[in-house]
């Protein structure tokens, strides 16, 4: 079962997901508060291990920033969903870049939030047209070029590997690698190539010649 944490401000978005979450037997609410150091508190207190995913809100309104509240979870060791309504595009290339796992907005249905929480609790980013819109067009967000550890992930992952397994093959924690797609992922839209699935990065690995054999199609997640 899924251990979830929901961070948001606004008590009826908390108490909505709560309440279909509840309906599943995949998922299990651990926690529920406004803001990250009250999940952060509960934590320490009550000895708990982290969620394996947190839904945490675009902005609260305790002045924390969305870096420093996505950097912090991640430390802590969960995986970090964006549950907003997602018009403030530069906020979100912000949780993005400090290792958010997607987006989701909150105007989507809750079956598709709800999909969002399992493709991350997989060890999977989240594809959507959420992730693409904010990242296409950000011509400051990253530079043109695939580093040395880019290629290798990329080439890794667009081959069938889930992303847990990347990070294990190349000795580096999970969120490293996740950064490194994260920035193939937008590189690639700043040279107007968008690839905004795992079929997608395959088929750019192939045409940069990172991966020279066509592998078993990879699930689009």
């Amino acid at each position: 079962m899924t251990r979830v944490a929901l961070i948001d401000d606004h008590e009826s978005v908390r108490l909505g997901l709560e309440a279909a979450l509840a309906q599943t037997e995949s998922f299990h609410v651990v926690s529920s508060g406004a803001n990250v150091a009250a999940y952060l508190d509960w934590r320490r207190t009550a000895g708990e291990a982290p969620a394996d995913v947190v839904v945490l809100d675009l902005t609260l309104g305790d002045g924390t920033t969305v870096s420093e509240n996505v950097d912090r979870v991640v430390r802590d060791g969960s995986s970090v969903i964006i549950h907003s309504v997602a018009d403030r595009p530069a906020a979100v290339r912000e949780a993005l870049a400090a290792g958010a796992a997607g987006i989701v907005s909150k105007s989507s249905p809750t079956h598709e939030v709800l999909a969002a929480i399992d493709t991350v609790a997989r060890g999977e980013l989240l594809d959507n047209v959420e992730w693409a819109s904010a990242v296409e067009g950000d011509r400051d967000f990253a530079d043109a070029q695939l580093s040395a550890r880019e290629r290798e992930v990329l080439r890794l992952y667009a081959a069938g590997l889930p992303l847990k397994a990347v990070a294990e093959r190349l000795g580096v924690a999970y969120s490293t690698a996740k950064e490194n797609i994260t920035r193939v992922r937008v590189k690639y839209v700043e040279v107007g190539r968008p690839a905004p699935t795992k079929v997608d990065l395959l088929r750019r690995a192939m045409e940069d010649g990172i991966l020279h054999e066509t592998p078993e199609t990879p699930r689009d997640a």
